[in-house]
C-alpha cells in the first residue's frame, strides 16, 4: 500500500504558540524535532500496517521543517513550496493519506492556533459546507480517490475531522483550553497512540471524502480591502464587503485559487 503522510505543526504535542512554529523564534528547534518525532511516529505506524511506499509532505509555513536526516527510511520526503498540490504534494500517488499534526478551522472555540491557511481567512465554504485546512485537504486527496485514514491534533481539530470524514482513526495530543493555551498529554504517549492509530488505520477500510462538482468556493477574508484585492481575479463573485466566491470544475482548481485568493487576502 501507498501511503501519504502530510504534515503541519500548529497540532503538534506542545505547541500553544506561534513562537513555537515560527522559524523566526528560538523554541522553534525543539518544535522541529517534535514535529518529526510525531512523523516518525505515523511511519513506523503504517509500515507495521503494511505500507510498501511512503511519502512525507512537509505542509507547514514553506515546508522547511522536518529534519531529513533523523525521517525513518524508506519515507520519502517532500520539502519546499509551492508545490502543485501543496499540503498534500503526492495525493496523486498513494492509496491512503495520514494527516499529522492538523489544527481546526478558524473560528473553532477552544482549539489550539485555529485558522484556514492563515490568519487573513475569517472562513471557507465548499458548496456551503464550512471547512478548514483538513476538508481542503481532504477534498484534494478524495479527488485522487484516496482516503483520509488518520488525523492527529488537539480535541478540537479530530473532532472536526470526524464530523466531516465520518469514523476514522484520530489521536488528540492535547485538549484546547483556549486558543493559546491547552492541557498537553506526555509526547511518548503521544508517539506510541500515532504508532498504533497508524497501524489500524491502514489494515481497515476507507472511503474517499469527494465534494460535488462543479465546486462553489466561497472565502470571508477580514476585511474588505482583502476582499478588493481577492474580487481582481477572473471570474470572482463580490458576495459582500469582505466575502468572495468563485466556482471551480474540480477539487485541484478550487484548491488552486482558495490558495491565491488566500495569498492576496494576506
Amino acid at each position: 500500500m501507498r501511503v501519504l503522510i502530510a504534515c503541519d505543526m500548529e497540532g503538534l504535542s506542545g505547541v500553544v504558540h506561534w513562537d513555537h512554529v515560527s522559524p523566526k523564534h528560538a523554541e522553534y528547534a525543539r518544535f522541529r524535532q517534535i514535529m518529526t518525532d510525531e512523523v516518525n511516529a505515523a511511519i513506523d505506524g503504517a509500515l507495521d500496517g503494511g505500507a510498501t511506499h511512503l511519502i512525507v509532505t512537509d505542509g507547514h509555513h514553506h515546508g522547511r521543517n522536518l529534519l531529513i536526516e533523523q525521517l525513518r527510511a524508506p519515507a520519502r520526503l517532500i520539502s519546499g513550496g509551492p508545490a502543485p498540490l501543496s499540503m498534500v504534494q503526492g495525493a496523486a500517488e498513494v492509496d491512503a493519506a495520514c494527516f499529522i499534526g492538523y489544527h481546526a478551522r478558524a473560528g473553532t472555540l477552544n482549539a489550539v492556533l485555529c485558522h484556514t491557511w492563515t490568519d487573513e481567512v475569517r472562513g471557507v465554504w465548499l458548496n456551503d459546507r464550512a471547512v478548514g485546512e483538513i476538508g481542503l485537504n481532504a477534498a484534494v486527496c478524495g479527488h485522487f480517490g484516496v482516503p483520509i485514514r488518520l488525523v492527529t491534533g488537539d480535541r478540537a481539530a479530530v473532532q472536526e475531522a470526524i464530523e466531516l470524514l465520518g469514523p476514522i482513526e484520530t489521536v488528540a495530543v492535547k485538549q484546547a483550553l483556549s486558543r493559546m493555551s491547552a492541557e498537553c498529554y506526555p509526547a511518548a504517549e503521544n508517539h506510541h497512540a500515532i504508532r498504533a492509530a497508524a497501524k489500524r488505520a491502514l489494515t481497515t477500510p476507507g472511503t474517499p471524502w469527494t465534494v460535488e462538482t462543479p465546486v462553489r468556493l466561497r472565502v470571508e477574508l477580514n476585511r474588505p480591502d482583502q476582499a478588493d484585492r481577492a474580487a481582481t481575479l477572473p471570474g470572482i463573485r463580490r458576495v459582500n464587503g469582505t466575502t468572495v466566491e468563485w466556482i471551480g470544475r474540480d477539487p485541484i482548481e478550487t484548491y488552486a485559487v482558495f490558495r491565491t485568493i488566500a495569498d492576496l487576502g494576506g
